[in-house]
C-alpha cells in the first residue's frame, strides 16, 4: 500500500514537471511582455526574439524579398537589425545591400528623387521627402492642397477635410518654421508625410478617422471662401496670409503633435518608416509609442515594423491570455512542489519504517538468543 502511495506522488512529480518544463518557455515569454508593454523597444526586442526561434533564416529571407521589391531602406533596415542580434548573413547578400544603398545614396539619385518629390508631393524616401518638404516650405504644395479642397468644400462637392485642414496647418507651421530657422521642422515634415499618406492610401483607417474628426474644425469655412476667392486675383503671399488667418490653431493642437510625432519617426528611421508607421497606426498613440520606438531603434524600426506589424507598439495579444501563460506555469510549479514535499514525507515516512522492522527484528533476534543460551 506504502509503495503504491509513493508510486503516484513520483508519478504526479514527474507529470508537473514535463508539464513545467513546456510550460516555462511561454510563461517566462508571456511575464516579459506583460512587463514591457508599456516600452514599444523591449516589446518589440521579446517579440523577435521569439521569431527568430522559430524560423531561423526569417531575416535572409526578408532582406531577399525586399532586394526584389528594389526596397533598399528596408532591406538595409534588415541588416542593422540582423547585427544588432549578431546573427552573421551570408557575405555575398551584404555585398549586394550595400551596392545598393551606394546606387540609391548617389547625388544623380538623390536630385531624381528630390525633382520627383517636388514636383509630384509624393514622398517615399529621403530624397523625395527633401523635395516635398522643400515644396511646402515655399507653401506651393499646401497651397495647390487648400485651394483645391477649399474649392470642393464652398461648392458642396466631396471635400478631404482631412488634407485641407493638414495644408492649413502646413501652411501656418512654415511660417513658424522660417521664424524659428527650422525650429518646428520636423512638424513641418511630418504634417507633409501625413498629408502624403492620405493622398496615396498608406493612411489606416482608424488614424484616417481619427484624423478627420481631428481636422474638421481647423478651418474657417467663411474665411477660407475668401481666401480661396482672392487666390486668383491676388499675391501668393497675400493668399498665405488669407488662409492662415483662416486656419483655427487651437483645434489643431492634436493634429500637430500627431505631426511632429510623426516628423520624430521619419528623423530616425526615415520617410518610409513614418509611412509604413502610419499605414498600421489606429490612433495618436500608435505614433508616439512609435517614435518612441524609433528613437531607440533607429534603422532597426522598418525591420521591426515589417516583421511584427502594430504588434511592434504594443501588445495586440490578449492580456488575459498572456495571464493565463502565467498562472498554468504557476499552478503547475505549485504542483510540482506539492509533488516533491508530499514525495519526500512518504519516503522518509518509508525509510523510518524500516529502520524501526530492522531495529524491531535485530531486538526479537537478540531476544531469542538470550533464551535459548539460558535454556542451554
Amino acid at each position: 500500500m506504502k509503495r503504491r502511495r509513493i508510486s503516484w506522488t513520483l508519478a504526479a512529480m514527474a507529470v508537473s514537471g514535463a508539464a513545467l518544463a513546456v510550460l516555462w518557455p511561454h510563461a517566462h515569454e508571456a511575464g516579459a511582455m506583460l512587463a514591457a508593454q508599456d516600452d514599444p523597444a523591449q516589446l518589440s526586442d521579446i517579440q523577435v526574439s521569439s521569431a527568430l526561434r522559430n524560423k531561423q533564416d526569417l531575416i535572409v529571407g526578408q532582406i531577399e524579398a525586399a532586394l526584389e521589391s528594389h526596397d533598399t531602406g528596408l532591406a538595409e533596415s534588415f541588416v542593422d537589425l540582423a547585427k544588432a542580434r549578431h546573427i552573421e548573413l551570408p557575405q555575398d547578400l551584404v555585398n549586394r545591400v550595400n551596392q545598393t544603398v551606394a546606387e540609391d545614396s548617389s547625388a544623380a539619385h538623390f536630385a531624381g528623387r528630390f525633382a520627383s518629390g517636388l514636383v509630384t508631393g509624393n514622398a517615399d524616401d529621403a530624397g523625395s521627402l527633401s523635395g516635398t518638404v522643400a515644396g511646402d516650405l515655399f507653401v506651393f504644395g499646401d497651397i495647390r492642397d487648400v485651394v483645391r479642397e477649399g474649392k470642393h468644400l464652398i461648392m458642396g462637392q466631396d471635400t478631404d477635410r482631412l488634407v485641407l485642414g493638414l495644408a492649413a496647418a502646413g501652411l501656418a507651421v512654415t511660417a513658424a518654421t522660417y521664424v524659428t530657422v527650422g525650429g518646428t521642422a520636423p512638424v513641418r515634415a511630418g504634417l507633409t508625410l501625413v498629408k502624403d499618406a492620405r493622398k496615396i492610401g498608406r493612411l489606416g483607417e482608424g488614424l484616417t478617422a481619427w484624423a478627420g474628426r481631428s481636422a474638421r474644425d481647423v478651418v474657417n469655412a467663411p474665411m477660407l471662401e475668401e481666401a480661396v476667392a482672392s487666390s486668383a486675383t491676388t499675391s501668393p503671399i497675400r493668399t498665405v496670409s488669407a488662409v492662415r488667418a483662416a486656419f483655427n490653431a487651437e483645434k489643431a493642437g492634436a493634429l500637430v503633435r500627431m505631426a511632429k510625432d510623426v516628423g520624430r519617426i521619419s528623423e530616425k528611421a526615415g520617410a518610409r518608416g513614418a509611412l509604413d508607421t502610419l499605414k498600421i497606426a489606429e490612433g495618436p498613440e500608435d505614433i508616439a509609442r512609435a517614435a518612441r520606438l524609433a528613437e531607440k531603434s533607429g534603422g532597426k524600426t522598418r525591420a521591426l515594423i515589417k516583421l511584427l506589424g502594430r504588434g511592434a507598439l504594443l501588445l495586440t495579444t490578449g492580456a488575459f491570455d498572456l495571464l493565463l501563460w502565467v498562472f498554468s506555469a504557476l499552478f503547475t510549479l505549485f504542483s510540482l512542489l506539492v509533488s516533491i514535499k508530499a514525495t519526500t514525507e512518504r519516503l522518509a515516512q518509508s525509510w523510518i519504517d524500516h529502520r524501526k522492522r530492522r531495529r524491531l527484528r535485530t531486538q526479537l533476534a537478540a531476544g531469542q538468543m538470550a533464551s535459548a543460551t539460558a535454556d542451554g
